[in-house]
C-alpha cells in the first residue's frame, strides 16, 4: 500500500520542524512538502498532489481558509487537517466550511495528531476534543435570543443568588463559601446563566442583571 504523502503548512519554521519529527518516522507516512503560506500551499498542492495537509489557520499571503477553499475546490479529494489554538474557535468553524475534514490544537502530542491523520484518512471526521467544547459553546449561545426578558427564561433562585454574587464582584470561590457549595457547582450555574441571558461572559452578565433592574431594590443587601 501506498504511503500517506502529507503536507505541512505553517508560517513558523519551528511548528513545521516539530510536525515533521512527529510523523516522519511513523510507518505508512511521508512529506510530501511545507509551505509557510496559504498561496504556496496552493501551488505546490497541484505540483506535488499530497494525500493530506497539516494546515495552519492564521498565516500572511493567504490564510489557512481561503488556501483550504481554494485547495478544495481545483483538488476535491486531498484531506485538510486544521491546526488551531483555542483562542481561534471563531475561525474553526469557516475552516470546516471551507472543506477541512477535522482539526487538533497546536499543543496536540504525537499520538493525537497520527490518530487525527488516520481518522480522516479512512473518509471520516476528526475533531480534538478541546476545540470541541470551545465551538459548542459559541454554538449554543446564539440560539438563545440576546434581549430575553428575566420572566422568559426561568432563571431559578439560586441562579440569582449566584448572579447577585457575581454582580457585587464575588469570585468563583467565594460565591461558592457563601452558598455552602462547590466551586463546579458555582461554575455549573455560571454557565446556565450565560446560556439563558445570552450573555457572552461575566461583564454580559452584569450588563444583562443591570438593564433588567434584577437587585435594584437591594443591591447591597
Amino acid at each position: 500500500m501506498a504511503n500517506i504523502k502529507i503536507a505541512i503548512v505553517d508560517d513558523h519554521q519551528i511548528v513545521r520542524d516539530g510536525i515533521k519529527i512527529l510523523i516522519e518516522d511513523e510507518p505508512g507516512f511521508e512529506i510530501s512538502f511545507e509551505a509557510e503560506n496559504g498561496e504556496q500551499a496552493t501551488n505546490l498542492s497541484l505540483e506535488h498532489k499530497p494525500d493530506l495537509i497539516v494546515m495552519d489557520i492564521t498565516m500572511p499571503k493567504m490564510n489557512g481558509i481561503e488556501a483550504t477553499e481554494q485547495i478544495k475546490k481545483e483538488q476535491p479529494d486531498v484531506k485538510v487537517l486544521a491546526l488551531t489554538m483555542l483562542s481561534e474557535d471563531q475561525h474553526i468553524k469557516k475552516m470546516i466550511k471551507a472543506g477541512a475534514s477535522g482539526y487538533i490544537l497546536k499543543s496536540s502530542g504525537k499520538e493525537e495528531l497520527i490518530k487525527a491523520i488516520n481518522t480522516i484518512m479512512d473518509g471520516k471526521h476528526y475533531f480534538s476534543d478541546d476545540a470541541t467544547q470551545a465551538i459548542l459553546q459559541e454554538l449554543v449561545q446564539p440560539t438563545v435570543s440576546k434581549n430575553r426578558e428575566p420572566d422568559e427564561i426561568n432563571i431559578t433562585e439560586r441562579e440569582l443568588e449566584v448572579l447577585k454574587l457575581i454582580v457585587n464582584e464575588f469570585t468563583n470561590q467565594e460565591i461558592a463559601d457563601q452558598l455552602y457549595v462547590s466551586v463546579r457547582t458555582v461554575d455549573a450555574h455560571r454557565r446556565n446563566l450565560l446560556q439563558k441571558t445570552g450573555a457572552k461572559n461575566t461583564a454580559g452578565l452584569v450588563k444583562y442583571a443591570i438593564k433588567n433592574k434584577l437587585f435594584d431594590n437591594n443591591n447591597n443587601g
